[in-house]
């Protein structure tokens, strides 16, 4: 497979995706002394800044790799809600389907010193949309397959991702035969039952199969159960500094990390499931859209805060690991 060809028809493709949207606020500073009030570190803040946080992230990287990106979620009548709204159009991101509720949304804020986390605080509220916008949701969705090539479901488990959304996208999409992706969540497993791909990492792989990946044997045990248990295409475990595995019902492939350094790990999971989406969209069989997605996790994973992946990224990426 010429990777080179998969990328030059990223601009050809449109995904859809639905899910959770977040707000990543960050505080950058340094730490020069120890709070004589409590034993904490002191903050000198430098900078703040936003960033697109959950199926937010998502749609950031399809439009990052250069293909078109449409959303469908929830966001609050309130400042993060506007905000999400102005950074998502001011990335070209079609965000027709967003709905707007009483709902808080979901700020996570980071306070980050010398490249390292101090601490995290959320704002949310987990509680379900509510009839009247998941009405507006299935609505707008019903229309979007039409011209979309394929879904993705990006579940924090905020309260956008329900059952019902569930079964009626995968009613909207059988007749079309589009690809439907899903980055789960625990204790959402069994409302994925035949999607195309779910991408769980180690630690839901493991609660959702009932068995403890400590090593190769258990991960190709639990691999091979989750398999038959959501009945899916296909799995793909991410597995940090190990790489990533994709289970397929006739064989299983190991990936090792393309990752130089790792430095931060969120939104790692946003990128993984749009480049794969993506690049199956663009023509990549299974093997080869896990492969340029391990590509794209090594990028992100070497910046410190929620990143995303650009196509000349990749191409250097394959060309320098290519050449060692």
């Amino acid at each position: 497979m010429d990777y080179r060809e998969i990328l030059r028809a990223f601009g050809k493709k449109k995904i859809l995706i639905i899910g959770d949207l977040i707000l990543d606020k960050y505080i950058w500073g340094k730490v020069n002394r120890i709070s004589p009030e409590a034993p904490v570190p002191v903050v000198e803040v430098s900078k703040e800044e936003f960033l697109l946080g959950g199926a937010a992230n998502v749609a950031h990287n399809i439009v990052s790799l250069g293909s078109h990106a449409t959303i469908v979620g929830m966001a609050g009548s309130d400042a993060a809600g506007e905000i999400i709204v102005r950074m998502l159009n001011e990335r070209h991101v079609d965000h027709g389907g967003i709905f707007f509720g009483s709902r808080p949304t979901t700020v996570k804020t980071r306070i980050i010193a010398h490249n390292q986390q101090v601490v995290r605080f959320d704002r949310e509220t987990k509680d379900g949309v509510g009839t009247k916008v998941l009405q507006q949701m299935l609505e707008y969705i019903r229309g979007a397959v039409r011209t979309h090539d394929a879904v993705i479901i990006s579940d924090y488990k905020k309260g956008v991702i329900c059952p019902r959304l569930v079964k009626e996208i995968l009613k909207y999409t059988k007749a079309r035969k589009l690809f439907v992706a899903v980055d789960p969540k625990i204790g959402h497993f069994h409302w994925y039952k035949k999607v195309s791909l779910i991408t769980p990492n180690v630690t839901e792989a493991s609660i959702a199969s009932g068995i403890e990946i400590r090593d190769e044997k258990t991960l190709l045990r639990a691999g091979r159960a989750l398999l038959k248990k959501i009945q899916s295409d296909a799995i793909l475990v991410t597995r940090g500094e190990s790489g990533m595995s994709l289970f397929r019902k006739d064989k299983v492939i190991h990936i090792q990390t393309a990752a130089r350094n790792v430095y931060d790990v969120t939104g790692a999971g946003d990128t993984v499931i749009a480049a794969f989406t993506l690049s199956h969209a663009a023509g990549a069989p299974l093997e080869e859209a896990a492969v340029i997605a391990n590509h794209a996790a090594g990028i992100v994973v070497g910046e410190v805060g929620t990143a995303v992946v650009t196509k000349d990224q990749l191409s250097k990426s394959f060309r320098f690991n290519r050449s060692k």
